[in-house]
C-alpha cells in the first residue's frame, strides 16, 4: 500500500451556525424584524385613516353620533346654557318683560329678566330632552356635517354655502323654536341678527390644508391596510424555519398597535378638552369626545382581540407541552374526520357573523377575510397534526373495529359459558345446529340480541 493511500482524509469542515438548517441568518433576521415593525407603524396609521373615513366623513355615522350627543344630559345642559345666552345677548328680554308688566311693576323688569335666566336654562334643557327639539338639533348637525364634507372634498351643489369660506353650524331654527316656547314674541325673534345661532366650524384659511388631508385619507384608508398585509406576508416568507415565531411576533405587534390606539384616543382627548374647552364645559366636551371617537375605540379593542387570536393560534402550533397535548387530542378528528372538522369551522364562522362584535364582522369584505384566515389556520394545523401524529388517524380508524371485535369476543365467551362440555372426540356442530342453539339462548335471555348477532356472524364465518 502506498504512502499516499495511508494518509487519512481530513474531515469536512462543519457547517457554520449561520448556515444551519432552520436558522435565520443575521441579515435575514434583521430584515424580518424590520418588516414586522414597519407593518405595525403603518397599521397604526391605517387605523387612524380608517376612523376618519368611517366616522368623520360618513354622514350616517355622524348622524348617529349627533343623536347620541344631544341625548347626553351633560351635553344638553351645556347646549341649553349656550342657547339661552344667545337669546339674552340678541333679545332685550328686560324690554319684552317691561311691555307685559303693569306700570307700577315695570321697574322690576331688569331684575326679573336676570332672575329668569336660570329657570329659562332649565326649561330649555327640558325642551331639548323632547324628541322634536332633538330632531332639530340632529338635522342642523347633519346639514353642517354634509356641508363640511362637501367642502373638504371640493364639491359644490345645491344648498352648499361656506359663508365666505367658513363652514358653519346653523341652529337658528332651534333657537327660534326655543324662544317661542319660552314666551318671547315672534316679532322680537324676527329681529335676531343673521349670525345668531351660527357656530363657525372651520375658517377659510384652514380649508386648503384640510382638503389635501382628506384626499390623502380617502386613498390611504384603503391602501395602507393592503400594504400592511403585504409586509406581513413578506416577513413570513423570509422567515423560513422560524415562521411560527414570526407569526407570534406579528400577533403581539397587532396587540400593541391596538393598545396604542386606545392610549392615543385618551391622550389626544385630554389635550383637546384641556386646551380648547372652557372649564365649565370640560365635562360635556369629554362626553362629546367619547361619542365622536367611539368607532376609534371599537377599532382599537377589535385589533387587540384579533392580535390575541393570532398569538393563541401561533402558540397552539408551538412546541410547548400544553400545545402538543392539545394537538395530540385533536389529531384523531383533524386527521380522519375532515368533514366534521370543516363543519365545526363553518359553525364557528357563522357564530362569529351572528355575534358581529366588530365592524369587520358586519361587512362582506371583513366576513370573507376572517373566514379565509380561519380556514387557513385550520388547514395549517391539520397539516401539522398529520405530520406529528400520523398514527392518530390509524388508531382512530381502528378504534371502532377493535371495540366491535372485543364485543364479539365477549359474546363468544358468554356463549361458550352456556355450552355444555362435550367429549374431546365429539364432532363439531353444524352451522344450523349452532344457530338453533344461539336462538334458544337468546330466547331464554342468556345472551342479548346484540351478542346473538355477533355470535351468529362468527358461527357463519
Amino acid at each position: 500500500m502506498s504512502e499516499q493511500s495511508t494518509v487519512a482524509t481530513p474531515p469536512a469542515a462543519a457547517p457554520s451556525a449561520s448556515a444551519a438548517p432552520g436558522k435565520l441568518t443575521r441579515g435575514r433576521r434583521v430584515g424580518v424584524w424590520s418588516l414586522v415593525i414597519l407593518a405595525s407603524i403603518i397599521g397604526f396609521l391605517s387605523i387612524l385613516t380608517t376612523f376618519v373615513n368611517r366616522q368623520l366623513l360618513d354622514n350616517t355615522s355622524w348622524n348617529k353620533a349627533s343623536a347620541q350627543v344631544i341625548q347626553d344630559p351633560q351635553v344638553r345642559s351645556a347646549v341649553a346654557t349656550q342657547l339661552v345666552n344667545q337669546l339674552y345677548n340678541n333679545v332685550n328680554v328686560a324690554s319684552q318683560l317691561q311691555t307685559r308688566l303693569p306700570k307700577n311693576l315695570q321697574q322690576l323688569a331688569a331684575p326679573a329678566a336676570g332672575a329668569l335666566r336660570e329657570p329659562a336654562t332649565k326649561a330649555v334643557e327640558y325642551l331639548l330632552a323632547q324628541p322634536r327639539f332633538q330632531q332639530l338639533f340632529v338635522q342642523a348637525s347633519t346639514v353642517a356635517h354634509q356641508q363640511l364634507v362637501d367642502v373638504l372634498e371640493n364639491k359644490t351643489g345645491h344648498g352648499i354655502d361656506t359663508g365666505n369660506g367658513n363652514v358653519t353650524l346653523d341652529v337658528s331654527q332651534l333657537l327660534t323654536e326655543l324662544g317661542l316656547e319660552l314666551g318671547i314674541p315672534q316679532s322680537a325673534l324676527d329681529n335676531l341678527p343673521a349670525n345668531a345661532g351660527t357656530i363657525t366650524i372651520m375658517s377659510s384659511d384652514q380649508l386648503s390644508y384640510a382638503q389635501q388631508g382628506i384626499r390623502a385619507v380617502r386613498v390611504l384608508s384603503v391602501w395602507l391596510l393592503v400594504l400592511v398585509f403585504l409586509l406581513w406576508g413578506l416577513a413570513i416568507y423570509l422567515a423560513r424555519g422560524e415562521r411560527r415565531k414570526t407569526l407570534l411576533h406579528i400577533g403581539w405587534g397587532i396587540v400593541i398597535v391596538g393598545l396604542l390606539e386606545l392610549v392615543a384616543r385618551r391622550v389626544i382627548g385630554n389635550y383637546v378638552i384641556n386646551s380648547l374647552a372652557q372649564p365649565q364645559y370640560r365635562t360635556p366636551t369629554h362626553h362629546v369626545w367619547l361619542i365622536v371617537t367611539e368607532i376609534l375605540g371599537q377599532i382599537g379593542w377589535a385589533v387587540v382581540l384579533y392580535g390575541l387570536l393570532v398569538v393563541i393560534g401561533s402558540g397552539l402550533a408551538g412546541p410547548s407541552r400544553i400545545a402538543t397535548a392539545i394537538r395530540r387530542e385533536a389529531a384523531p378528528i383533524l386527521n380522519v374526520r375532515a368533514g366534521l372538522t370543516w363543519g365545526i369551522v363553518a359553525f364557528v364562522w357563522l357564530l362569529l357573523i351572528l355575534w358581529g362584535g366588530t365592524h369587520a364582522l358586519r361587512t362582506w369584505s371583513g366576513i370573507l377575510i376572517i373566514g379565509a384566515l380561519l380556514a387557513a389556520g385550520v388547514y395549517v394545523l391539520r397539516k401539522q397534526t398529520l405530520e406529528e401524529f400520523p398514527e392518530a388517524g390509524t388508531d382512530a380508524h381502528h378504534t371502532l373495529t377493535s371495540r366491535m371485535a372485543a364485543g364479539a369476543g365477549s359474546a363468544a365467551h358468554r356463549v361458550s359459558a352456556h355450552k355444555p362440555q362435550s367429549a374431546p372426540a365429539a364432532a363439531a356442530k353444524s352451522p344450523s345446529e349452532e344457530l338453533a342453539r344461539l336462538v334458544d339462548l337468546r330466547d331464554k335471555g342468556a345472551i342479548s340480541a346484540e351478542e346473538y348477532e355477533q355470535a351468529k356472524k362468527l358461527a357463519l364465518s
